[in-house]
C-alpha cells in the first residue's frame, strides 16, 4: 500500500472512529459528572481525524509533523475519556471495550507516524 491510499484509508478510519465517538457520547447519563466526559471526549475523539485531514493537506514537513503529534495527543486524551467511562460504568462495558481498543490502536498508528518523522 502505497502512502497516498494509506492516508485515505487512516482518514477514513479516523472519521468512522468520530462517529462513534458523537454516537457513546450522546449515549451517556446526563449527569453533571457525564456532561464533563461528555464534552471532552467529544471534543478529543472528533478532533484525531480533523487534524489528520489537515496533516494531510499541510504545507511543510515541519506542519505536516506538528498535526501528527497532536494528533497522538488527542488519541491519548481519548483513551483516557474512554478507561473513565469503563470504569464508572457509564455505558455497556462490551460497546465501550471496542471503541477503547479501537482507539488505542489508532493511537498506535499516530506513535508509529510520528516516530518515522522523527528519524
Amino acid at each position: 500500500m502505497d502512502n497516498k491510499e494509506f492516508s485515505k484509508q487512516l482518514e477514513t478510519r479516523t472519521k468512522k472512529f468520530a462517529l462513534s465517538i458523537i454516537r457513546l457520547s450522546s449515549s451517556l447519563p446526563n449527569t453533571t459528572e457525564s456532561k464533563v466526559i461528555k464534552n471532552q471526549i467529544t471534543k478529543s475523539g472528533t478532533s484525531i481525524g480533523a487534524n489528520y485531514r489537515e496533516a494531510n493537506r499541510s504545507k511543510s514537513k515541519a506542519d505536516f509533523a506538528n498535526k501528527i503529534k497532536i494528533c497522538e495527543s488527542e488519541a491519548s486524551e481519548t483513551v483516557y475519556w474512554l478507561e473513565l467511562i469503563i470504569d464508572l460504568k457509564l455505558i455497556d462495558p462490551e460497546r465501550a471495550q471496542a471503541i477503547l481498543d479501537e482507539s488505542s490502536e489508532i493511537l498506535a498508528i499516530f506513535i508509529a507516524i510520528g516516530k518515522k518523522l522523527r528519524l
